[in-house]
C-alpha cells in the first residue's frame, strides 16, 4: 500500500514538472511562478534517489532524473540507444579531427565500422537483450577511446586552446570514473551520479574550444591559401 501511494506521488511531481517544463518550452514564463518551482522540489525530497541531480543547469537532466521515478522497459531502451549513439557520433568526429581526415572516401571508411557498431548495438539491446552490463562496457570503450585520441592531439598539436582541450579531457575521464564506481547517495543527497551530472559546465568550455578550433582552422586555411596564391 505504501509502495502504490509513493508511486503515486511521483507520477503527480512528474506530471506537475512536465506541465511547468511545457509552459517553459512555449514562451509562457509568466505564468509560471518561482515559488512554484521551489515548492515542487520541496515536495518531490524525499522520493528521488539522487535530489541534487534534479537541480542542475541543464533541463535534460532534471527531466531524465524525474522519469527515472517511472523507469519502465521503453526509457530504458531508449536511454541506452541514444548514449550509444550520441558517442559513436562524437568518436567519428574525434577521430576525423584528430588525424585531419580530409579525403571523402577516408571519412567514410572511417565512419563505416563506427556507425556499423552503433547500429548492431541498438538491434541488440532493443530486439535481443537489454544488458545493462553490456551496454556500459561499449560506452565506456568508446568513451576511453575519444579521451585518449583528444590526450593524444593535445600533446602534439600546438593549438592555442589546447588547455581548454586538457581541462575537458581530465575532467570527463574523472567523471567516467564516478559513472563506473558510484556510491551510495551522501547525506541522502550527493551519489557518483549527481557528481557526474555538476560536470555540465564542462560543455561551455568543450564549445568554448570548438569556437576556438573553427576560428584556428580557418585563420589556417586562409593563409595557406594566400601563400598558394604568391
Amino acid at each position: 500500500m505504501m509502495t502504490m501511494t509513493l508511486r503515486i506521488k511521483e507520477a503527480s511531481l512528474l506530471l506537475e514538472f512536465l506541465t511547468l517544463a511545457t509552459h517553459c518550452m512555449s514562451g509562457s514564463m509568466e505564468n509560471i511562478m518561482e515559488t512554484d518551482m521551489v515548492a515542487m522540489m520541496r515536495r518531490a525530497h524525499g522520493h528521488c534517489q539522487d535530489p541534487a541531480s534534479d537541480v542542475t543547469m541543464n533541463m535534460l537532466v532534471s527531466v531524465h532524473e524525474l522519469l527515472v521515478l517511472e523507469d519502465v522497459d521503453i526509457t530504458k531502451r531508449l536511454d541506452y540507444s541514444s548514449a550509444i549513439a550520441v558517442l559513436g557520433f562524437s568518436l567519428i568526429v574525434s577521430i576525423l579531427r584528430t588525424f585531419d581526415v580530409r579525403v571523402e572516401a577516408a571519412r567514410v571508411m572511417v565512419s563505416a565500422p563506427v556507425l556499423a557498431l552503433v547500429t548492431t548495438h541498438v538491434l541488440y539491446i532493443n530486439f535481443y537483450k537489454l544488458y545493462y552490463g553490456w551496454s556500459m562496457i561499449v560506452c565506456v570503450a568508446m568513451g576511453v577511446a575519444q579521451l585518449f585520441l583528444w590526450a593524444r592531439w593535445a600533446a602534439v598539436s600546438r593549438h592555442p586552446s589546447n588547455w581548454k582541450l586538457w581541462v575537458v579531457v581530465i575532467a570527463s575521464g574523472l567523471a567516467m570514473l564516478l559513472e563506473i564506481y558510484d556510491f551510495p547517495p551522501y547525506g541522502g543527497y550527493f551519489d557518483a551520479h549527481s557528481i557526474w551530472h555538476a560536470t555540465v559546465p564542462l560543455t561551455i568550455l568543450w564549445w568554448s574550444f570548438i569556437r576556438d578550433d573553427a576560428e584556428f582552422r580557418t585563420s589556417s586555411l586562409l593563409k595557406k591559401s594566400k601563400t598558394k596564391a604568391k
